[in-house]
């Protein structure tokens, strides 16, 4: 037995692992309403993702205001203030987490625009970010074809969207008073889940093992540099 081993302090988070006090994680809420069930979410992540010892950057959608994408209007004036502070946001961060609706069973347009318009940068953020995506929904589903449907631009992007998403039903009853969940298991697989992707992330800076570029078409010759990352 390890007497040096971490003890748990009950609040369903380990102790935080050496460097862990070194990772910097953005989470965005992807509702633009004012205590929305996603807004809750993101907090919760926030507060979980704290307690591992990571630094937090909690964010709102609403922060960054764009209008609808035009490709005549980035020509003319290009990218708006909002996109680029969003960018910067992203790129200041080690990880990125999504807590974002669901509406008509696929992604919000409002997000998927934000997405659109900060891939226009170059470089574009998204590309070799770890990333996690949560959902909060009053319906049985949980927002879960959502993420998915949030998936593909990110993927496409070459985001590295962590496989383990989470979807929380039912959830205009399933937040306390205090913001956290009422059930003590949900929280428990949301902690271990936010602790398990930000492992990963650790590892990814730390722990480099392959050498790779990124082309996002087929027959794309890019200039961008060789980067490295762990990969198992």
């Amino acid at each position: 037995m390890n007497d040096s081993a971490p003890v748990p302090d009950g609040s369903g988070v380990p102790p935080p692992p050496v460097g862990r006090s070194a990772l910097r994680v953005f989470v965005l809420s992807g509702s633009s309403r004012t205590g929305s069930l996603n807004e809750r979410l993101a907090k919760l992540v926030g507060r979980l993702v704290g307690r591992t010892g990571a630094l937090v950057d909690l964010a709102g959608l609403r922060e960054f205001a764009v209008p609808p994408y035009d490709g005549d209007a980035e020509e003319a004036k290009g990218p708006p203030q909002g996109s680029a502070a969003l960018r910067e946001r992203i790129e200041a961060a080690q990880a990125l987490v999504i807590a974002s609706p669901e509406y008509n069973a696929s992604v919000p347009g409002t997000v998927k625009n934000a997405v659109d318009w900060v891939s226009r940068f170059r470089p574009q953020p998204f590309k070799d970010k770890q990333t996690l995506l949560v959902s909060a929904s009053p319906s049985m589903v949980g927002g879960n074809r959502g993420l998915w449907a949030l998936r593909v631009p990110l993927e496409h992007l070459g985001a590295r969207v962590y496989p383990g998403m989470f979807s929380l039903a039912a959830a205009h009853q399933a937040f306390t008073d205090s913001g956290d969940l009422t059930d003590g298991g949900l929280q428990e697989r949301l902690a271990a889940t936010v602790d398990s992707f930000l492992d990963l992330v650790e590892a990814d800076i730390q722990y480099p093992c392959l050498q790779h570029r990124w082309y996002e078409f087929l027959g794309d010759r890019s200039s961008a540099p060789v980067t490295q990352r762990a990969e198992s």
